[in-house]
């Protein structure tokens, strides 16, 4: 068998933590995409609406991407197409498509839905579409039904909101103004409901509140009751853009209690929630000793292995690595591609753990640098999300995207057992990393 000799240039793909950049460690042109396909889309998020119907318009080219979606999550039956041909652009014709082909799919769903999201894509903006004459013609058609605007426009990524804030932003746009009830609150913005033995879900429900996350909403209507809360929760940095249009739109004041690793800023997010909901503060330092307990548990069974952490775990990468060494776990990488609100932590990390690799995920020369020999340099690592996993070559991973509702003092107790469990018991990572949309059955 052949086998490589000389090392594979890293140049551009990988910097040690302290000659990087911020806020873009790693220049910008031509992608590659890992096959490491958990983390969700605009599909699979958009699912999340109760009862809601999906209708994409765009090229058949386009369509099928999102066609597979829908089929791996089982949702065919929410969701339809209208393709966009050559001749829709020569006729000048693009609107009345749009609202022939939406009348033509309630005509014949099963069930009329409460609501449509409809996506448009970049062909419409190239040619001028008029969208907004499109939906007033739909809400007239169809009074019964409530249509909101979203979009699969990836020449959008890189300009104002991205796709994945425009569709977080765009889930909650269909909430009807109502009283704000002054002991309701949600959590918004997240994939994953926040599991209830977090923090912020105890305090809450302990103080008396009602807590409304949109995973646990059974029907349009639950949905809607969502609308009466005073106070929206948001920390997944994609969601903050929701956050001020519900605001804007509803009059629902709205906390940023970001995802952190750092004891005492998730003491002083838990605090301010506390005083915003006029609630005693708490001591948490049983939470703390837990913490230490778990990772110090953690560490006695992994010992001195290779850590690497990826960006699809948590919203907080790098946050997650200090904690990690901190505690004298042998983090040696971190993947991602931009380091964004973590600049604290990056400048922190600068200092504290100058060796520390950074990692591309999109660099093309990571088409090459996967796998155990040329991705891991033969170093068997333990690896903290998918990507981490594929680049690495581990089959020791833990199969967590977008924080998998861990939040908190007990969201690190939690990631402490399964990087121990990640440890003991390998996982097949060809096969689970390939699952597109990681987790999404929840919201079927």
């Amino acid at each position: 068998m052949l086998k490589r000799i000389e090392k594979m240039d890293e140049s551009c793909a990988s910097v040690r933590i302290a000659d990087a950049s911020y806020p873009a460690p790693f220049r910008s042109g031509l992608e590659y995409s890992a096959p490491a396909r958990g983390t969700w889309n605009i599909v699979h998020t958009g699912m999340l609406l109760p009862e809601g119907h999906e209708i994409f318009v765009c090229a058949a080219s386009c369509l099928r991407g999102v066609v597979l979606t829908a089929a791996e999550q089982g949702t065919s039956d929410r969701f339809s197409t209208i393709a966009v041909r050559e001749n829709n652009l020569l006729d000048g014709d693009m609107e009345q498509l749009i609202i022939d082909g939406v009348g033509d799919i309630l005509s014949k769903l099963p069930k009329r839905p409460p609501a449509v999201l409809l996506y448009t894509s970049c062909i419409h903006h190239f040619t001028g579409c008029d969208l907004k004459l499109v939906y007033r013609r739909l809400r007239e058609k169809y009074p019964d039904v409530d249509f909101t605007d979203c979009y699969m426009n990836p020449i959008m990524r890189k300009s104002g909101l991205t796709p994945d804030q425009l569709m977080r932003r765009q889930l909650y746009s269909l909430l009807k103004k109502q009283p704000l009830d002054e002991h309701s609150v949600n959590i918004i913005g997240n994939d994953f409901a926040t599991l209830p033995t977090s923090e912020l879900v105890t305090i809450i429900q302990d103080g008396g509140y009602t807590l409304r996350e949109i995973q646990h909403c059974k029907d349009y209507q639950q949905y809607q009751q969502m609308a009466t809360a005073s106070l929206n929760i948001v920390y997944n940095p994609a969601a903050k853009a929701s956050a001020s249009a519900l605001e804007r739109r509803l009059g629902q004041k709205w906390l940023y209690l970001p995802l952190s690793y750092d004891y005492d800023e998730i003491v002083d997010g838990l605090n301010t929630l506390c005083d915003t909901l006029h609630l005693s503060r708490k001591d948490f330092s049983d939470r703390i000793a837990a913490c230490e307990a778990a990772l110090d548990k953690a560490k006695e069974v992994i010992g001195d292995t290779p850590v690497a952490i990826d960006y699809t775990l948590c919203y907080r990468p790098l946050s997650l690595a200090r904690m990690l060494l901190r505690k004298g776990f042998n983090v040696k990488r971190v993947y991602l591609d931009s380091i964004g609100e973590e600049k604290a932590d990056f400048e922190a990390l600068q200092k504290e753990a100058p060796d520390l690799m950074l990692y591309a995920t999109v660099e093309v020369k990571m088409r090459f640098l996967h796998g155990t020999e040329t991705g891991g340099h033969g170093e068997h690592f333990l690896a903290l999300g998918q990507k981490a996993a594929y680049f690495t070559g581990s089959d020791n991973f833990v199969n967590i995207v977008e924080c998998g509702g861990l939040y908190g003092f007990d969201g690190i107790i939690r990631l402490a057992g399964e990087m121990e469990d990640a440890y003991r018991y390998p996982k097949d990572a060809r096969r689970l990393i390939q699952i597109k949309g990681f987790g999404g059955g929840c919201c079927l």
